[in-house]
């Protein structure tokens, strides 16, 4: 099946939306900031999008939500949907989203206004925005698509798999298009979480580099919409880029419940799926957008897997030093960071890369390489060993 990739967009703390992504991407310009998250004194720097803050959503209010109200209202991507609501009924259309913490940031305030009686004050009385489900709700009620709906919480992997199940449901005829996306947001659980686990940096990530000293915590959106392209007239509007997704591929290893598989199994499985589902070989992807979260374990395993199964000729390179580990955001917003390469011919840098880790013997640009692309590979690997790995190509029609 050709699953055809019709539009996107992306809000990080480095872009406001893809239109602004390849000009962060080209100046190497990072969204990275001390933290200054309220009432958190961790000592680490962060990724917030600033543009969200005060944003008011009445009932559905939550920073999460904002996120991604925030990001579906960017460029043509609504006009988007509704070209896609008027070729296919808004019942035939899905929706499928990751996030990993919801709106845990309302939760927190929920709690710390309790009334005299212990009980959530009316205005924190918010069903709807207070489970994990809150997401796909939001992006259903904004879009007004009434088909069905799934959020997918997976921790870092989250808006990955959204990929992976979207091709299903279109390969099953359970729906005829798919709005895929995700979006994590910042919040005190989220950074003070991280850090009681050890796991963040006191200066801006450095993936890869042998001095690497921990993660940075960042929040995104991210949101692409997918359709058959068999079910598409020539003459379909949204279908300019030829983008399509040729393969992915699931794992779950269940090693451990915050540490990877010390030989990548499941990661390398992940990766072998995908692989396979493209017919391609390793030798033909032209660039794999990695998990490189800059922890000591990851990039060490992930560097592993990734030299025995490429060699030394693919191009490299984790992102995470523009945006930050946005969590249950980052497999969709390096999956279109990803889809960019594609577009433009650019492969991002490793950014902050200074002295490569000497154990690891992938090829990691410092800087942006012009290369015209055709097959590119985005990686997401999360807590509990679930991982996924996604393959984008640019085809001629």
């Amino acid at each position: 099946m050709d699953i055809r990739l019709l539009d996107y967009q992306s809000t990080t703390a480095a872009w406001q939306n893809r239109d602004a992504l390849r000009p962060a991407i080209d100046s190497q310009s990072s969204g990275l900031r001390r933290n200054d998250l309220p009432g958190s004194d961790v000592d680490t720097w962060i990724g917030r999008v600033a543009q969200v803050d005060g944003l008011d959503l009445g009932p559905w209010q939550c920073r999460n939500n904002a996120l991604a109200d925030y990001c579906l209202r960017q460029g043509q991507f609504l006009a988007s949907v509704e070209t896609l609501k008027q070729y296919f009924d808004a019942a035939r259309i899905g929706i499928i989203v990751g996030s990993s913490t919801s709106a845990i940031d309302r939760t927190e305030t929920a709690y710390q206004q309790l009334t005299d009686d212990g009980e959530l004050a009316p205005e924190f009385q918010q069903p709807e925005v207070h489970n994990p489900h809150a997401l796909g709700l939001y992006v259903a009620h904004t879009l007004g698509i009434t088909g069905p709906s799934m959020t997918i919480n997976t921790a870092c992997s989250s808006s990955a798999k959204v990929f992976a199940s979207a091709a299903r449901w279109l390969a099953a005829g359970v729906v005829d298009a798919v709005v895929v996306g995700g979006t994590d947001a910042l919040g005190l659980s989220v950074v003070h979480g991280f850090n009681a686990l050890q796991l963040v940096s006191p200066a801006p990530c450095q993936p890869f580099d042998q001095n690497r000293t921990g993660i940075n915590i960042g929040e995104a959106a991210g949101f692409a919409l997918l359709a058959n392209a068999e079910q598409l007239s020539a003459e379909f509007p949204l279908s300019r880029h030829r983008i399509t997704l040729s393969g992915y591929g699931e794992s779950s290893d269940a090693h451990h419940m915050s540490h990877p598989h010390p030989e990548g199994t499941g990661a390398r499985l992940a990766m072998q799926q995908a692989l396979s589902q493209a017919k391609l070989q390793p030798a033909q992807i032209d660039y794999v957008n990695l998990h490189g979260t800059a922890s000591q374990a990851n990039d060490a395993i992930e560097g592993d897997v990734i030299s025995v199964l490429f060699g030394e000729n693919t191009l490299c390179s984790s992102t995470k030093g523009w945006t930050g580990h946005t969590l249950g955001a980052a497999g969709i917003t390096e999956a279109l960071i990803a889809v960019d390469t594609l577009i433009s011919g650019i492969v991002p840098a490793n950014l902050n890369l200074q002295q490569q880790d000497p154990r690891l013997t992938l090829p990691l640009p410092r800087n942006n390489v012009t290369k015209l692309c055709q097959h590119v590979m985005s990686n997401s690997f999360g807590f509990g060993g679930n991982n996924c790995s996604l393959i984008f190509s640019a085809t001629a029609s």
